[in-house]
């Protein structure tokens, strides 16, 4: 593979993992576990899970939020880009994202060298990125901006991949003719082992007519030599080696002594082998060395791929995308979704309810009341999750109209915080964040804080929750507050800048609806909740006269308020449904009405035309028969008799023509008067079709029939299900084809089917190709290709080795091994016979002595 690729950026490269690592201010986030309480470590190891190596898995790592317009909108893109890259093309190469970082910087110091599996991870991830560079050059200029501008200094040597090429195979092995002397030394040693191989199986058929083995015995490997496993008793009768023996000490592994020397001298030739590959390595790695710089920056881009494409692939998991964007700090959102709770639902069957709210300059905080786990604390977290995930660069679940600012900083105050360490309570957890709130919150902080005023005496919690909304208010702070203060409530629809919103609750259903109404403020409905769980009616009626009538009174015309917007509003979305189907109507009786108008023009105008010419004709035959007559010398009132039938039959084509013009009068009165009625519509069976031309016209004319067949129609056999096309018709026969296969059938035996039924058919062949296409990919992931047929009889065995030879044919296995052991050699005859006989067997021969000898053919298909 030669490849050199030159792409053109209007900036330089940027080391992207020290980018996505750099923060510019102190306080951008706070507190330090932000991640952790909006779940965002559970989103890091979601995207991990999509990464393909360690590459992209260390970027996901420093992932970290930036408050960069620019920079985030890069980020985004990037994203966008890869997320239609995954939805779209087929052909992204994916194939091998490996990490050899560490190999490379260990080649920097002088001497060293990469090992051969070391080198052929870098042949082949160095393909990987070669094949990705080549993906986005083949691009129309302007098909992915963002992510074609991270090609920009990635540099591809040819000579590596020539380098590379010549010294290992495609599985990683080094070529013989990487060097002259390596070529030179495996040929020997091929020589050597081949020898040694035919010697060992006849000594070994000697020792087996003598009887001092048995006959299914097969050669063994015993520290890389070769050796004949001989029952103890007889282990003198064969003079040599013992290198080992069995655990019961029964069999002993004899290295005949005939054949050490040889051994000897294959055992000298493997030395020789190692020692020349690994001369190779060193001198390919020395080659190398000069370019690690650059290899460097290609795996940078390797990694920014595999990081990238794990956040486009985590975007599709939750159906995230890219919404309108822009530097204010504010917010609109329309559907907007928890990731988190998507998933969770998703994998119940449930659905999640989807938030909208809007933060701009007038409406800068929406305070959340409602019931407890009416969803007040998921709206918030959902807030400063999205916000999070988008400023890290991650698309986001939400609707499409959606808006999305930029934040300096993001604050939140969810969940305990007290500490024995410390010494601190939850409520003086509470107070330290509202007093970093105060001191660094500004215009651009988005903040969320969870249960305000909680944790102390209610008054006092209370009061102190106003006065430090108060405060941020003043500094104009953006953000979500959840509480059950009523006094809270009652700042917010007096302050500026502040909304309340409430969680809505069924009141009648006693369960609440998780859906977010900003607007006015929402009731706890703890009095219903309570009776809903069963707390006896005299606790009810203590509290009610404790807390006092009015306060009861207050929540109640709350929620009745709250009711009768929701009742109104919904009567107004059905009136405005109403409307537009009213109008909708309108404007289809409208062009109906233009329609027929048309339509009785064009009558009009064609009755005329007839007409014209058929009086012409008649005028012509009339003179032409007055001029027969007075040639004929017939008499005058013959002649007048035969001009009275010409102008009755005037009349006659005349009244004719003007009962049509009166018939599509009459139909055109009738639709205004359908229209004046407001738009009933007319039943199906008294609704009279208007045909607009005469192609309309004859097809409707032109119905099914299944008893009549004629040529172009579909039909079907009465033994198949397959559908074909007529193409010649005879008196009893019909010619059909069948895809490609032309066949003469007897009409009797066809069927004539729709073509409906032939589109659901060819719907039902295409999802049939696409499972087997599925089961096919399937099978390769647990198909083995080596096959063991010891133990079977000879028809058992070869029909197995037919049956798997199918199958390595349909899954395109270029070789594998059958293991028939050595016996008498019937077995191996009768296999290697059949596998003569099957045309795509290229060859099939010994394995390697070392491997199995002749106990093992191997197969190499076409």
């Amino acid at each position: 593979m030669c490849c050199s690729f030159t792409f053109a950026s209007s900036s330089s490269f940027v080391n992207f993992a020290e980018e996505i690592t750099k923060i510019v201010q102190t306080h951008v986030i706070y507190p330090d576990n932000f991640e952790t309480k909006i779940r965002f470590d559970k989103v890091r190891e979601l995207l991990k899970k999509q990464c393909l190596s360690q590459l992209g898995k260390d970027l996901v790592d420093g992932l970290k939020f930036s408050e960069s317009f620019k920079r985030v909108t890069r980020r985004v893109s990037e994203t966008n880009e890869f997320k239609t890259i995954c939805l779209e093309e087929e052909n992204f190469p994916l194939g091998h994202f490996i990490d050899v970082r560490q190999s490379l910087e260990k080649i920097r110091i002088d001497g060293t060298y990469l090992e051969l599996d070391e080198l052929f991870n870098l042949k082949r991830s160095l393909e990987s990125i070669s094949a990705i560079l080549r993906f986005f050059k083949n691009k129309e200029e302007g098909s992915y901006p963002y992510l074609m501008r991270l090609t920009g200094n990635v540099k591809m040597y040819p000579y590596i991949f020539e380098r590379l090429n010549a010294i290992l195979t495609k599985h990683g092995r080094m070529k013989d003719n990487a060097s002259p002397e390596l070529q030179h030394i495996r040929s020997s040693l091929i020589q050597k082992q081949s020898t040694i191989s035919k010697r060992m199986q006849g000594m070994l058929r000697i020792a087996q007519k003598e009887g001092w083995v048995e006959q299914d015995v097969a050669l063994s490997i015993r520290d890389g030599r070769v050796v004949i496993p001989i029952p103890s008793a007889h282990k003198r009768k064969i003079k040599g080696i013992v290198h080992d023996e069995s655990a019961t000490g029964k069999t002993s592994y004899i290295e005949p002594a005939e054949i050490v020397e040889t051994n000897n001298e294959i055992r000298e030739l493997e030395y020789a082998e190692r020692r020349e590959i690994i001369r190779v390595l060193r001198e390919f790695t020395e080659q190398v060395r000069p370019y690690v710089n650059d290899l460097f920056l290609a795996y940078e881009f390797l990694a920014q791929i595999d990081f990238i494409r794990a956040k486009a692939k985590f975007a599709i998991q939750v159906n995230g995308l890219m919404p309108l964007m822009g530097k204010e700090p504010k917010v609109l959102w329309e559907n907007a979704v928890h990731p988190l709770l998507y998933l969770t639902l998703k994998g119940e069957g449930r659905k999640a309810v989807p938030l909208n709210i809007e933060i701009n300059d007038k409406q800068r905080i929406v305070l959340i009341s409602g019931p407890n786990a009416g969803g007040k604390s998921v709206c918030l977290q959902t807030m400063g999750l999205l916000q999070y995930m988008f400023q890290c660069g991650l698309l986001v679940p939400m609707g499409e109209k959606s808006k999305m600012g930029i934040f300096d900083n993001i604050f939140i105050d969810i969940g305990d915080e007290q500490s024995m360490e410390n010494d601190l309570s939850t409520y003086s957890s509470h107070l330290i964040n509202m007093k970093h709130f105060l001191k660094y919150s500004n215009a651009e902080t988005l903040m969320m804080i969870d249960e305000f005023g909680t944790g102390t005496e209610p008054a006092v919690g209370g009061a102190i929750a106003e006065s430090i909304l108060d405060k941020l208010n003043r500094k104009q702070v953006r953000g979500v507050i959840t509480t059950h203060y009523t006094g809270l409530k009652h700042y917010a629809s007096e302050a500026e800048g502040i909304e309340n919103g409430a969680m809505l609750y069924d009141s009648h259903k006693l369960q609440p609806l998780f859906q977010l109404q900003v607007g006015k403020p929402g009731s706890s409905f703890a009095f219903e909740i309570a009776r809903k769980i069963g707390l006896p009616e005299e606790i009810l009626k203590s509290a009610t006269d404790i807390i006092g009538g009015d306060h009861i009174n207050f929540d109640k015309h709350l929620r009745d308020i709250v009711r009768d917007k929701r009742y109104w509003e919904t009567k107004r979305n059905n009136i405005r449904k109403s409307d537009k189907k009213l109008n909708d109507l309108v404007e289809q009786y409208d062009k109906e009405l233009k329609d027929a108008s048309k339509l009785r023009k064009e009558i009009i105008e064609k009755a005329k035309e007839e007409a014209a010419q058929l009086l012409n004709s008649a005028n012509k035959s009339i003179e032409r028969t007055i001029r027969e007559i007075k040639e004929s010398k017939a008499d005058k009132e013959k002649t007048r008799k035969i001009r009275k039938e010409f102008e009755e039959v005037k009349v006659k084509l005349t009244k004719e023509e003007l009962k049509e013009e009166e018939r599509i009068n009459r139909k055109i009165q009738k639709l205004k008067e359908r229209e004046k009625k407001g738009g009933k519509r007319t039943t199906p069976e008294t609704k009279e079709p208007v045909a607009t031309d005469s192609k309309t016209i004859e097809k409707a004319k032109k119905k099914f029939n299944p008893d009549v067949i004629e040529k172009g129609d579909f039909v079907k056999l009465d033994t198949q299900s397959s559908v074909g096309e007529v193409v010649e018709l005879n008196a009893k026969t019909a010619v059909v084809a069948f895809g490609n296969i032309l066949t003469s059938v007897k009409k009797v035996r066809l069927t004539k089917v729709s073509k409906s039924q032939v589109k659901k058919q060819e719907k039902t062949y295409n999802k049939t190709s696409s499972l087997i296409q599925e089961k096919i990919s399937k099978r390769k992931l647990s198909f083995k290709a080596d096959l063991d047929v010891r133990g079977m009889r000879g028809e058992e065995a070869v029909q197995v080795v037919i049956d798997h030879i199918d199958e390595i044919i349909m899954l395109d296995v270029g070789e594998f091994r059958i293991l028939h052991g050595t016996g008498g050699g019937i077995l191996r005859q009768m296999i290697r016979e059949q596998l003569q006989t099957i045309d795509l067997v290229q060859h099939f021969r010994d394995e390697k002595i070392q491997m199995g000898g002749a106990g093992i053919t191997v197969v190499t298909m076409e």
